[in-house]
């Protein structure tokens, strides 16, 4: 997420919790917002994110890790009030058969409503892609 806009800009879906799906979030975030050298990337304590190979993809972008502290999850929740919300509108009404027609739901919730339709108290009530329209 970035926190300026509210915009989900990387996100992946796998049936692991491994760094491989983290990276794979981060690479879609970074293709698609281009940031620049010195942009700060907060993520919780988990190990894909404080694994060596992750590190290294944060390190390569020029991007700066920050990590909660133990037991601190302010820092962290814009990114708990988006699962909360993507669970309490989308996933918690839908029966998925498969892995794919979940992938296909969620990215069509991300990219097509939450992203670009839904507003956010955060950014004066307004959607990200419009913050981010007022802000270029």
């Amino acid at each position: 997420m970035d926190l300026f806009s509210r915009k989900i800009v990387g996100w992946a879906m796998r049936d692991h919790m491994q760094v491989e799906l983290a990276a794979s979030a981060l690479t879609m975030a970074i293709q698609q917002q281009h940031p620049e050298v010195g942009l700060i990337h907060h993520s919780d304590r988990g190990v894909q994110y404080a694994s060596y190979d992750y590190r290294a993809a944060l390190a390569a972008a020029g991007i700066v890790g920050s990590m909660s502290r133990k037991a601190d999850c302010y820092d962290n929740a814009p990114m708990e009030s988006f699962f909360h919300t993507l669970k309490t509108e989308l996933v918690h009404y839908r029966q998925y058969k498969t892995r794919a027609e979940a992938q296909r739901d969620i990215f069509a919730f991300i990219e097509g409503f939450y992203n670009r339709t839904r507003l956010h108290s955060a950014i004066g009530y307004i959607a990200p892609i419009e913050m981010e329209l007022k802000a270029a």
